[in-house]
């Protein structure tokens, strides 16, 4: 089987894992891929490839602009047994693929020079334990940054299980690195995949990240840095409550520095033994991003939550609205006065809109809402909560319906 065809068959199920993806193309199909000379083949390639297929997607990265990835795995033969996933040991319906880091390593750079990706997520099964399957994206991320000189994005799967030497190896190498904890505590995970353990295989690997971007010189890493870290929770799939998710995603942020936490709705697979439940809302895995980042990007804390008796979001506001609703709608923020932190608190003001309307105070009061627009500033959300040189603005309530 070519390699081509090898990704093909992993890529059918590798949505399960974000990575910031906005979206997929499609476009023909790509031949297999066993010339020795790449150049000859960047036109043939170009014009005949299924990126879908592939498993290539659109990340966006922190600048906002979108790179597209191949998100691929060394395997999908697995010993573990996780009860929701499609690579799970025993499912009948898996097809096992396996690609060698030499073969995978040659192959993406064969793309790489094509013009069809710039950077890959590695993840694999878990075949003869953890420690040699993190040996194999190891030597694929060797052989990519030193045979082929790839100086470009490398996000890399943390095993569950792996040895802090390989840490400490895989932070040498990657741009990122990912540990998916998959349930928010021991109870969760037990329930999603009784064969791992949610401290001693999952969360310590997290926490020796962080040590050694603390006590570590950061020329250690590639280019002259460490890689950000992210994690990931399956939601809906065993009765965990959004106040369980996001306690674990406050720690991960606060406690260990995360880039970001990402949720993935519960989706039932055929011959699984979860193929029978029902499937989670897409706007519950949509909340739950938006609660994250007031905790990463605007200080937040998991009490000012607007949970539910049920331990919940509210599915039909976001939660910094709901918060807002509470709090700010009969104490409004005093735009010209108010500190940043207090304008980050305000329903459509981010980062970006906070510094711009700190940056115009210096120069005048702002005191009519064509000032908020005049400086770039979205008002359509923030008008119940906020003053302009102490008076309140004019707005029309929602209807209900």
């Amino acid at each position: 089987m070519s390699a081509i065809v090898k990704l093909k068959e992993i890529a059918v199920h590798m949505d399960l894992e974000p990575d910031g993806d906005q979206f997929s193309v499609n476009s023909s199909q790509l031949p297999t891929c066993h010339t020795a000379n790449p150049a000859t083949q960047s036109s043939s390639l170009k014009s005949q490839s299924s990126k879908q297929e592939l498993g290539i997607s659109y990340a966006q990265m922190p600048n906002g602009r979108q790179m597209p990835l191949l998100k691929t795995m060394i395997t999908t033969a697995c010993e573990r047994n996780c009860f929701y996933c499609p690579f799970r040991a025993g499912r009948s319906k898996a097809k096992r693929v396996t690609v060698q880091p030499e073969e995978l390593a040659q192959t993406f750079m064969q793309m790489y020079r094509a013009g069809l990706v710039e950077g890959m997520m590695l993840s694999s099964g878990i075949i003869k334990g953890s420690v040699t399957t993190q040996d194999k994206i190891i030597a694929t991320a060797e052989i990519l940054r030193q045979k082929y000189q790839f100086r470009g994005y490398l996000h890399l799967k943390v095993m569950p299980g792996a040895e802090r030497a390989q840490v400490e190896r895989l932070m040498q190498l990657a741009s990122r690195l990912s540990v998916n904890l998959e349930g928010p505590n021991e109870k969760r995970l037990a329930q999603l995949a009784p064969k791992k353990e949610f401290w001693r295989e999952l969360v310590r690997p997290l926490q020796w990240i962080e040590e050694i971007r603390q006590n570590e010189p950061a020329h250690k890493g590639w280019n002259g840095r460490w890689p950000s870290s992210v994690s990931q929770f399956v939601v809906g799939g065993v009765g965990e409550s959004d106040v369980e998710i996001l306690s674990t995603s406050e720690y991960l942020y606060k406690q260990l520095k995360v880039n970001r936490t990402y949720f993935s709705a519960f989706t039932p697979i055929i011959d699984t033994p979860m193929e029978n439940l029902p499937p989670t809302n897409k706007w519950r895995q949509h909340r739950l991003y938006q609660a994250s980042f007031l905790f990463r990007d605007y200080n937040f804390d998991l009490e000012e939550m607007p949970f539910t008796q049920d331990g919940l979001l509210p599915l039909d506001t976001d939660p910094k609205t709901a918060w807002a609703q509470v709090y700010l709608h009969d104490n409004p923020v005093e735009v010209n006065r108010a500190e940043r932190e207090q304008l980050l608190r305000v329903p459509g003001i981010g980062p970006k809109g906070a510094e711009t309307i700190l940056r115009a105070r210096r120069r005048g009061t702002l005191r009519e809402i064509n000032h908020l627009k005049a400086i770039g500033i979205q008002t359509k959300h923030l008008k119940p909560y906020v003053l302009l040189d102490g008076q309140r603005l004019s707005y029309q309530l929602p209807l209900k319906l």
